[in-house]
């Protein structure tokens, strides 16, 4: 028994009946609606006339004798109004179809550009851009807004593409590693199999942590999770405490300090940032003697989390790329618990996800400050 396709994955069409166009339907409205006023002007015209003339008038002759004749003068105006009032009305028939067809032609010329640019975006042509000129009107923010979505969609989809080539980089060469291993134990059966398996063991674990991250990469941009208040504060001592024994193995001191901050979210993904704050400072820190900083405080509707370690010299440009999937910013880190250059990147997904703002820049002594920023919340009603 099979359950129902996923409507998510499918295509959706309705079919619809052929009717009328809209410069057509716009064509007939124009033309109606001068069809409707010439016969109000027109009728209003003969009321008017009607007031002043006479259901019958007496003829005279020249020296003001009575003929006796009866002139029935309503009756001669209509036959004189009718056939030129059926003229004008004609007239402005094929005036209002003419003319409502060229302005609807010209109103919903912003529309055909647009419908053609969307035709090519369904196509996969996303860097082509309407650009309507004119001043600013209707069309022009809708065309406006349109550039920008297909702006923005081109730089997600380079930005996915470039993602999915990098995490295919990166798990092709725990693979490519494994592969060579075996290779080597197929081919000298009396090589020693414990250093083999503990290569193949470290392999497969930064193969595993890389794919767990990229999960959680795919999750964090869904969204789903349930927000309650969170005090970032006691998750920065969460955090160094869990990755103390890290950072006295590689001679780094942790430090923590500041205010309570209360922010609202998932408290496994808040979590997850700062653990990945604090692990990211302490494995690209210095070789010995480094120090890792992590303080929380408020400020105005927002509440702050920032992480500074020591470490080599790194330039604004450099740093500003440290949020980009599978950047490092130096390639002195320790070969165990190295990562998987998804770091800082899972940070800026959970901060964005979270309506925050992320800074990172680098410290004038060497190293790294990266400051998370997120909304604040009362702690006394747990609403922003």
């Amino acid at each position: 028994m099979t359950g129902p396709p996923n409507a998510s994955s499918e295509e959706r069409t309705v079919d619809r009946q052929p009717g009328l166009s809209v410069r057509l339907k716009l064509t007939l409205s124009y033309a109606g609606f001068l069809m409707v006023a010439g016969l109000l002007l027109l009728g209003a015209v003969w009321l008017f006339l009607l007031r002043y003339v006479p259901n019958r008038a007496m003829l005279y002759n020249p020296d003001d004798s009575p003929t006796g004749g009866v002139f029935p003068v309503r009756s001669a105006l209509l036959e004189v109004f009718a056939p030129k009032a059926a003229a004008v009305l004609a007239f402005l028939l094929v005036f209002g179809l003419v003319g409502g067809w060229i302005l609807a032609g010209r109103m919903l010329a912003p529309l055909t550009r647009i419908a053609e640019a969307t035709r090519l975006a369904t196509h996969g042509s996303l860097s082509h851009r309407i650009l309507l000129p004119g001043h600013k009107d209707e069309f022009r923010e809708l065309a406006d807004a349109f550039d920008a979505m297909l702006a923005r969609l081109e730089a997600h989809v380079a930005e996915q593409q470039r993602f999915a080539a990098n995490a295919s980089h990166e798990l092709r060469t725990p693979l490519a590693i494994s592969k060579a291993l075996l290779d080597v134990a197929r081919a000298d059966p009396h090589a020693d199999t414990g250093e083999v398996m503990a290569r193949l063991h470290s392999v497969n674990a930064r193969a595993i942590d890389l794919t767990e991250a990229l999960l959680l990469l795919s999750r964090v941009h869904q969204r789903s999770f349930t927000r309650e208040p969170v005090d970032l504060s006691l998750l920065a001592e969460e955090a160094t405490e869990e990755l103390l024994p890290l950072a006295e193995k590689h001679g780094v001191t942790l430090e923590t300090g500041g205010d309570a901050a209360l922010t609202d979210g998932s408290p496994a993904l808040l979590l997850q940032l700062t653990t990945n704050l604090v692990h990211n400072a302490i494995i690209h820190n210095l070789p010995e003697g480094g120090t890792v900083r992590v303080t929380t405080g408020v400020r105005p509707g927002a509440v702050v989390l920032t992480a500074e370690n020591t470490g080599d010299r790194l330039t604004p440009e450099l740093a500003a790329t440290l949020t980009e999937p599978f950047q490092r910013g130096t390639e002195r880190v320790h070969t165990d618990h190295a990562g998987v250059g998804l770091g800082l990147a899972i940070v800026k997904t959970i901060t964005h996800a979270h309506d925050g703002t992320l800074a990172v820049a680098p410290r004038p002594g060497g190293g790294l400050r990266v400051t998370v920023a997120l909304p604040a919340v009362s702690p006394s009603t747990g609403t922003p």
